[in-house]
Order: C-alpha cells, then sequence, then structure tokens
C-alpha cells in the first residue's frame, strides 16, 4: 500500500498522447484545440458604424456647416458606398460599412431631420461613433492558441475565420468494465442476494460531461472469461476503467488478468478511504492504461474525480489546477489514511464554503447524490479546527 501523494503522482506520470483528429465545428464544443487559430482579416474588416445616425465629412464642420441633404440609408450588409459631397450625408445604422468621403457620425439624438435634411445640435468629434478596420486583429494574428478549451465563446470566434472545421485533441476510447454476479440490468427486479447495476452508469454519466461516450462491458466472476473479454476489449480502447474485482476476495480476479495481459501494475492499493483497494497500470507500448477501482459507489465516485480527471486533462495538455475549500467545523483525520470526505458547498463572501455529510460508508449511494465534490483530509492524529482550507474535488 502507498500513500495517496506517490499514487497521484504515478498516475500523472503515467499520461497518454492519442494524437489529433479533425472534427466538425459544432462537435468540437467542450474539446482542446491543436491548433493555433489566426485572423484570416482584418477585425473588424472594415470601419463600421458603432450608432444609428448620420455620417458626414468632418471637413464640412470645419467650414461652419450644420445642415445636410441625406442622400440615403446605410444598412449592416450593405456594400460600401461614397459620400457625393461634404455638404451632404447619409443616414447609418449600428453596424454599416462607413462610406467613402466621410468620417464621423453623429447619432440620430444629436440631430433634427425634417424635409430630408439632418441638423446637428452639437459639434462632433472628429471620428466618433466609428470602429475602424483591424483596430480589434489584424489579419495574420493568433485569435486563440493551440491548447484553448473550446467553449460557446470560442466557437463563435472559429466561426468568424471560417472554421468549418477544427483540429482537436483526440480523447481517449475509454471501455467502463463491471463485474459480479450480484449486479443486475436496472430493468430488472432484484432477488434478495442481488443489486441493479449503477457506478457503470454513474461513471458512464461522468464520462459524457468531459464529451466521452464510453462502451459499457459486464463480466460475470469467472476468471477465464475476465481475462478474454478484457483482451477483446483492449483491442479496441485504450482505456478500461473498472468497478469492482480489485480486492482480496476469492472471486476478485481482475488484477491478475491484467498481469496476464502484459498491463504493468504501477500501484495496488493506496492508503486512502474511500478507495483503498484501487488499481492502476499501463501497458507503454500499446499505450493502454487501466483505472480499476473498488466496486463500492462513493469508492468508485472519488477516484474517478481524484484520479481520473486530472489524467485526462494532462493528456490532454492542460493544466491540473488545485481548488480550495474552508470546511466551517472541525474534523479529525485518521492516523494512517487520507480521507476524501463528502461535503456540501456555498459561496460566502467570495469564499467557498464546504460542510460534511454524514454518509453510511463507501456503499452509501444516497449521500454520494447528495454531495458537491470531497475534500482531501491529509491523514494525521490531532483534530483539524474548523475554518481549515482543504484541497476540494468538484463532483461532476
Amino acid at each position: 500500500m502507498i500513500p495517496f501523494e506517490n499514487a497521484f503522482d504515478q498516475v500523472l506520470q503515467n499520461t497518454l498522447d492519442l494524437g489529433d483528429e479533425t472534427v466538425t465545428l459544432l462537435n468540437s464544443t467542450g474539446r482542446i484545440l491543436s491548433e493555433d487559430i489566426k485572423a484570416d482579416r482584418d477585425f473588424p474588416p472594415f470601419n463600421r458604424s458603432t450608432k444609428d445616425g448620420i455620417v458626414i465629412a468632418f471637413s464640412a464642420i470645419e467650414k461652419g456647416i450644420s445642415s445636410f441633404k441625406i442622400e440615403g440609408v446605410l444598412s449592416a450588409g450593405m456594400p460600401q458606398k461614397s459620400l457625393s459631397t461634404d455638404i451632404n450625408c447619409f443616414e447609418i445604422m449600428t453596424g454599416a460599412v462607413l462610406p467613402k468621403h466621410a468620417d464621423t457620425i453623429i447619432m440620430y439624438e444629436q440631430t433634427k431631420i425634417q424635409n430630408g435634411c439632418a441638423t446637428i445640435t452639437s459639434i462632433p468629434k472628429k471620428g466618433q461613433n466609428i470602429h475602424s478596420q483591424g483596430t480589434d486583429e489584424q489579419k495574420g494574428a493568433i485569435l486563440l492558441k493551440k491548447g484553448t478549451e473550446i467553449r460557446a465563446a470560442v466557437i463563435g470566434v472559429l466561426a468568424s475565420v471560417g472554421k468549418k472545421e477544427v483540429l482537436v485533441k483526440k480523447l481517449p476510447k475509454i471501455c467502463v468494465v463491471s463485474t459480479g454476479n450480484e449486479l443486475v440490468e436496472i430493468h430488472e427486479t432484484p432477488l434478495p442476494h442481488q443489486i441493479r447495476k449503477s457506478n457503470s452508469l454513474s461513471l458512464t454519466a461522468a464520462l459524457e460531461k468531459v464529451k466521452i461516450t464510453p462502451t459499457l462491458l459486464h463480466i460475470a466472476d469467472d476468471k477465464n472469461a475476465i481475462e478474454k473479454e478484457l483482451e477483446k476489449a483492449f483491442l479496441t480502447h485504450d482505456i478500461m476503467m473498472l468497478s469492482g474485482g480489485v480486492s482480496k476476495g476469492k472471486f476478485d480476479f481482475i488484477p491478475g488478468a491484467l498481469t496476464n495481459l502484459g498491463i504493468k501494475k504501477i500501484f495496488h492499493r493506496v492508503a486512502q478511504r474511500p478507495g483503498k483497494p484501487f488499481w492502476f497500470g499501463i501497458q507503454k507500448e500499446k499505450k493502454k492504461v487501466v483505472f480499476s477501482f473498488p466496486g463500492n459507489p462513493v469508492s468508485t465516485f472519488a477516484n474517478y474525480h481524484v484520479y481520473f480527471l486530472p489524467w485526462l486533462k494532462k493528456s490532454l495538455g492542460l493544466k491540473v489546477e488545485k481548488q480550495s475549500a474552508i470546511l466551517e467545523e472541525t474534523i479529525q483525520p485518521h492516523p494512517s489514511l487520507t480521507l476524501f470526505v463528502q461535503v456540501t458547498t456555498q459561496w460566502k463572501d467570495g469564499k467557498l464554503i464546504a460542510k460534511t455529510i454524514k454518509g453510511n460508508g463507501s456503499g452509501d449511494l444516497v449521500s454520494l447524490a447528495l454531495a458537491d465534490g470531497f475534500i482531501r483530509v491529509p491523514q494525521g492524529g490531532e483534530e483539524i479546527a474548523q475554518n481549515t482550507v482543504f484541497d476540494f474535488i468538484a463532483a461532476s
């Protein structure tokens, strides 16, 4: 059994780079850019109006002219027009192209329009209310850097430069494996000695939030069947994410099967609660990784968030950032185990405040559903005072 800190470091030392792939723009949300995105033209691409009003040549103001004949109306999407003389003007709408020979826009609120003429009621500043070409970004400028996570606002930038398809980091293909003769499908009525499958579906829902749709596989507690089914699954998947079968029971065949399949054990059993039996291994040549979690629901869910999500972020080239929360009560650490304690959270005065949930152990699904995440309580002997800051792991 190894300390949590060692286990966490070793997980992050064994990430995968699965390369890149091209996806359509609307399928890229939540993915990670694998290319720099450059402006294909100036932004804005033309001198544009920022107000509704009239547009004039400022030279008319310098000549003392304050009333202008209206030549026409310019709206967004119209080709550029030309102002024929500085004693005339155009009405212009927000977003429209500035006409040639004009350089100043005056809001309607500062004009009076009668009989086809516009009279200004205050002296403007030359060049006002114009968003000049290229002042946001110039052609060729990098708008988004490689490694950017694609969110809704990023989609808008990608669309503005014509990126119908986007190069992104590949996501791993994951097989979520459950084992155990006691498990039945959720639509079935379990016998007294049986339970419905839940861990694999919780993991599936969590993976969907990071844009991964896993394959689900259930294997009975049979040594040969486990090895055979895992070998087949490894052919088409990068990661095996298992739930159950890694403790010390007589029917926990997973560790042996993985060893027989050439998966090198990095560690098995971590000085933590929940999730002590966690097994982690890798086959570097074939780029295969195994996260084998204990079968209890809280153990599986905690280990997924504590280990897998940081592993995925680092594999995709993202920074693994820590979050913290203030526990508003005292807590007793375990003398030899790192604890991951379920908490609810709320923001108070700009600080994340946590409160523990009193669950009934690692099999308590109901308390898990109430939790916003986990605080990490380092091993130690003395009670920790209230309002202490802890590492916080948010739950999906």
